[in-house]
């Protein structure tokens, strides 16, 4: 027989052993850091989970997922590398400067990007068919669109002649390629430009004041992943202000933007899970091609239009991806 003492003993001993073997479960999933310079929405988190999930992985089952959202304060980078030095992979979807910091920090991590310039410019990959080290992704074309999307809010509201463009100075050279490349586009269809900068929340409700006292008649919000984190944000203050905006994410114009003209983000996110999800299972970076993003999405917001007394060409509505009513 066991005595009371020796029965309390054993249970104690049996008790205290399930969590320690739940701790060495989890302790051995691989851990993904994942950074964003904003707060990317539920849907696009969600995306991301789907992407792994693709590949065999579910969060909090084989694979532990360390978010690391930044809301803007790209400083905080250098100590967010720093704790990512153990992880299995670093997923940086939508946020090239996440990428560099990663590529810096580390050259035998694994990291898969989302980027909307061309990584080999960057020195992320050698090639976009052989990566050629630590580093493969997605490239969304952020950069490169920029100027269509400037024509598409001149076809919009084509008596706004006087244009904001909001850029993220935190994000310094992303936010002087907009400038430059918008300021090349708007000369070459007769509009006036404005610079606005904006890097927190505050700063962005502050440039809306601005752009009405200098009295610009539109709003062109740079592809950032700050402002990304923002659409109902910047989708209120269109609306509140009358400002015809176009922006880079579907989701300011379901809270009230004109319009949005870019790649599909949300299928980006996906795809950054579906690579992080194989090199999981072993595959090296470095064989894993840059993929490019092929579909573009007009999305068009006809109650905002109707409201701001814009009557919009049926060319456009045609064209459109989708149109909010």
């Amino acid at each position: 027989m066991i005595a009371r003492r020796e029965f309390v003993t054993l249970l104690g001993g049996a008790a205290a052993a399930w969590p320690l073997a739940a701790w060495a479960q989890q302790a051995a999933m691989p851990v993904v850091g994942f950074v964003h310079g904003g707060s990317p929405d539920a849907r696009r988190v969600a995306a991301f989970r789907k992407g792994l999930n693709e590949t065999g992985y579910a969060e909090g089952q084989n694979v532990t997922v360390e978010y690391h959202l930044l809301d803007g304060h790209y400083d905080r980078l250098p100590s967010v590398m720093a704790d990512l030095r153990r992880v299995a992979v670093i997923a940086t979807p939508g946020e090239r400067l996440g990428a560099l910091a990663a590529k810096a920090a580390s050259a035998t991590i694994p990291i898969v990007f989302g980027i909307g310039t061309d990584p080999v410019k960057l020195g992320l990959v050698t090639s976009l068919a052989r990566p050629g080290g630590n580093a493969t992704g997605v490239n969304f074309f952020i950069q490169e669109i920029a100027a269509k999307r400037l024509a598409l809010l001149h076809e919009l509201a084509p008596k706004a002649v006087r244009v904001g463009v909001l850029v993220n100075p935190a994000n310094a050279s992303s936010a002087e390629a907009t400038l430059q490349e918008i300021g090349e586009a708007a000369r070459a269809i007769g509009l006036q430009i404005l610079a606005l900068n904006a890097s927190t929340s505050a700063e962005i409700e502050a440039a809306f004041g601005t752009l009405l006292r200098e009295r610009a008649e539109a709003l062109f919000v740079a592809g950032d992943p700050f402002f990304f984190s923002q659409p109902v944000q910047f989708g209120l203050l269109a609306v509140g202000h009358g400002i015809p905006m176009a922006h880079s994410s579907r989701e300011a114009v379901e809270a009230g933007a004109l319009m949005s003209y870019a790649t599909d983000g949300t299928d980006m996110f996906r795809q950054v899970g579906v690579y992080t999800g194989q090199i999981l299972k072993g595959a090296k970076p470095a064989d894993l091609p840059v993929t490019q993003s092929t579909k573009f999405e007009l999305v068009i917001n006809l109650k905002t239009a109707k409201t701001l007394g814009l009557d919009i060409p049926d060319k456009l509505l045609a064209l459109a991806d989708e149109v909010i009513e």
